[in-house]
């Protein structure tokens, strides 16, 4: 029974190709809106989660907004390393400047911080080295520059060696960082040099306290351990003042950030799902039309033995027939326009989920049944006399 009257809803779709496509098209639509914006928001989720990860969710950024008079020093910052679940702490601050080598000339980031900078931070060299102890307890000037720089200002990436003049001071370039591809801030688009820490605050005519530092642990789990120690350390200090600090800690902004874009993803697919409900209604109202239409062919059926349970089967097969083809071809298309943002939006990674299709598959079927199950009752409880007497 289920077999023929598959094939007998598929025989009355085609016969009404044009209604049935419009019918279709509110689905499409839906499932559209559905999946392409979640896609989105889980490309600009994933793009934002490999950002914190390379940063690492075992890292602790700490403010001093009070030094009460008693300016933290580098020395008490390299002692925070003797804590047992510390395991590297880098004082970071940053300035401005400009970048001359030849002719050419540019603003650049400055960046001063010392060797344990380059492990928490996870960077990578494409060539050279990074800071060394010596180079801040020396005030070397030495710095090493992202490739943005070294294109702009050499037009080139091998520049390890070379020697620029930054607001003045001549530095001698000893590594080169790995090309950034992140879209966060235009970050890979900034110049930036990292240099010793003592030296930035000479350049910059400012003093050599630090005001900001990170603090990394050996592993995610020891994170509350960590940022135990690191807080009991500050306040006492810091004479029990809690106002004259702040610890921000990375695998909180992670968590954060994640029950965000779920909040965003729930938000976007409620909006969609509207448009799935229009189509629904979309659907019974064609199916009302079809069962008008269908009259005498329904009295005829009932009055050569069908039951009323095969016309409600029937009926119910072709709203989920209509449904699942609109569904289908909305995938389908927010396949194709998924492929054309990553493509003319390169700043955009959208990522269709398989969850997501699942869901629109399912959430599909249901608007199917759920709208067509009026116009199938309908057309289960007309009566076969009347049925074959009415005329359109």
């Amino acid at each position: 029974m289920i077999i023929q009257s598959v094939k007998m809803a598929v025989d009355s779709i085609l016969s009404n190709k044009m209604r049935s496509f419009l019918t279709m098209l509110g689905m499409i639509i839906g499932v559209m809106s559905l999946v392409v914006l979640v896609s989105i928001v889980n490309g600009a989720t994933s793009q934002v989660t490999d950002s914190i990860s390379r940063i690492g969710t075992n890292l602790l950024t700490v403010q001093i907004q009070d030094d009460k008079e008693n300016p933290f020093t580098l020395s008490e910052i390299n002692a925070l390393t003797e804590k047992e679940s510390v395991k590297n702490a880098a004082p970071f601050s940053q300035g401005n400047g400009t970048a001359k080598y030849e002719r050419n000339s540019s603003s650049i980031t400055l960046y001063g911080t010392t060797s344990a900078y380059y492990d928490i931070q996870g960077l990578s060299l494409a060539r050279g080295r990074f800071l060394k102890n010596a180079d801040v307890n020396q005030g070397t000037f030495v710095a090493v520059v992202n490739a943005t720089a070294a294109e702009e200002l050499f037009e080139r990436t091998n520049v390890v060696g070379e020697s620029i003049s930054i607001n003045g001071y001549h530095f001698t370039i000893i590594g080169v960082l790995e090309e950034e591809d992140t879209t966060i801030g235009n970050a890979s688009e900034r110049l930036e040099a990292y240099i010793p820490f003592s030296v930035l605050s000479k350049i910059s005519g400012g003093s050599r306290d630090v005001t900001s530092f990170y603090v990394s642990s050996a592993d995610e789990e020891s994170m509350d351990q960590v940022e135990a120690d690191i807080t009991a350390y500050l306040y006492e200090r810091l004479s029990g003042d809690t106002d004259a600090f702040s610890i921000i800690n990375s695998s909180t902004i992670m968590e954060t950030m994640s029950s965000v874009t779920d909040t965003m993803k729930w938000m976007l697919g409620g909006i969609a799902a509207i448009s799935l409900l229009v189509g629904g209604i979309g659907i019974m109202n064609i199916m009302l039309v079809s069962v008008t239409e269908r009259t005498r062919e329904i009295g005829i059926r009932k009055a050569i033995g069908a039951r009323k349970q095969t016309i409600l089967v029937q009926f119910l097969i072709e709203a989920l027939l209509v449904s699942v083809s609109g569904c289908l071809i909305g995938i389908g298309l927010s396949a194709l326009t998924v492929f054309g943002i990553n493509h003319i939006m390169t700043s955009v990674s959208a990522s269709i989920s398989i969850d997501v299709v699942l869901v629109a598959i399912g959430f599909s079927m249901v608007i199917g049944l759920v709208f067509g199950s009026y116009p199938a009752y309908k057309a289960a409880n007309k009566r076969p006399i009347d049925a074959l007497r009415y005329n359109l």
